[in-house]
């Protein structure tokens, strides 16, 4: 992780936080932002288990303390046992990041009923299975204010297409409005416990998920006419975004979603009056 997150040392000291999805892209800068502001991180995978391992001996040879743990967010017993292991491992959850999400593209009249609730299994109900135990184990324990003034923090990933919609991926975009709304209903929920939940939608991010969009010149000057701010996301911006959200310097922020997009959303094709 760039240096540019040693400011944000300390902000999540003594707090234990389960990313899912957090050994690639997005999520692992994520869990490299919380260890470097002090966090125990809890690196949730389904695939590449070789990654998250390697994340974790990074984190743990810079001082910090992370464990892996594989587990199917769209699976209700294993996120329950995702949850018994951080709680084994650090005694307990202050923070849930809904990373974990896929894409499977196709138009809509191509598009298998598998394609569609694969999405929907693990974008939408992931989250809200990863979020009911959340939820159940905050309000289990209550305020701890020798470590943070709220009983929990759920950052709710989305993307941009939760408001843009996105021809040939239907259930991306469906599952991402879901999301949105699904955090909406759960901060409006759970705040009288002391429970914030907030969004991060990002834009365009150079990760993997979305290599084609940018792996040459040319597609990438294409991307790049959609963000006015004139560049394409890093990871690392995701990361700073989560840390804060995660944090006490947010703590009157609940039901939110940051857009971390370069302005994406700011419809750029009607800037000289459409």
């Amino acid at each position: 992780m760039n240096s540019s997150l040693n400011s944000a040392r300390r902000l999540l000291e003594g707090q234990c936080a389960i990313v899912t999805g957090g050994n690639t892209g997005i999520g692992a800068a994520i869990v490299e932002g919380f260890a470097e502001a002090g966090a125990r991180v809890v690196v949730n995978y389904v695939a590449e288990a070789e990654k998250a391992d390697a994340l974790v001996k990074r984190i743990r040879g810079n001082g910090g303390e992370a464990v892996a743990v594989e587990a199917d967010v769209s699976r209700e017993d294993q996120v329950r046992t995702l949850f018994d292991a951080a709680i084994k491992a650090f005694g307990g959850v202050d923070i849930l990041v809904n990373n974990a999400g896929l894409q499977r593209d196709a138009p809509l009249t191509e598009m298998s009923l598998d394609d569609w609730e694969t999405v929907i299994r693990v974008n939408l109900t992931g989250q809200f299975l990863c979020a009911r135990e959340a939820a159940r184990e905050f309000i289990r324990r209550g305020v701890n204010p020798e470590v943070s003034v709220s009983a929990g923090k759920i950052i709710c990933m989305s993307s941009v297409h939760d408001v843009i919609p996105w021809a040939g991926r239907v259930n991306y975009a469906a599952s991402k409005a879901g999301v949105a709304m699904l955090m909406k209903t759960l901060a409006q929920e759970l705040a009288v416990h002391k429970i914030r939940v907030n969004g991060i939608s990002p834009g365009a991010i150079k990760t993997c998920i979305n290599y084609d969009a940018w792996m040459t010149p040319e597609r990438e000057t294409r991307l790049l006419e959609l963000i006015p701010y004139g560049r394409i996301g890093h990871t690392r911006d995701i990361a700073k975004a989560a840390v804060w959200l995660a944090s006490d310097e947010s703590d009157y922020v609940t039901g939110a979603t940051l857009y971390v997009d370069g302005g994406m959303t700011l419809y750029p094709g009607f800037e000289d009056g459409g």
